[in-house]
């Protein structure tokens, strides 16, 4: 894992999944399960 000051291998594509995964849990909400949530995530991953 990359410390303070090193920057991450592939920033944007990190970004990129962090943002797709913030994005399907805000518009899912809490409480469903895992495999709704994965399923949710390919979806927006692949747009």
């Amino acid at each position: 894992m990359p410390g303070n000051n090193q920057p991450l291998l592939h920033q944007e594509l990190s970004e990129s999944v962090i943002g797709c995964a913030v994005h399907v849990l805000n518009r899912l909400g809490c409480g469903l399960t895992e495999k709704v949530y994965e399923r949710a995530l390919i979806i927006e991953l692949r747009k």
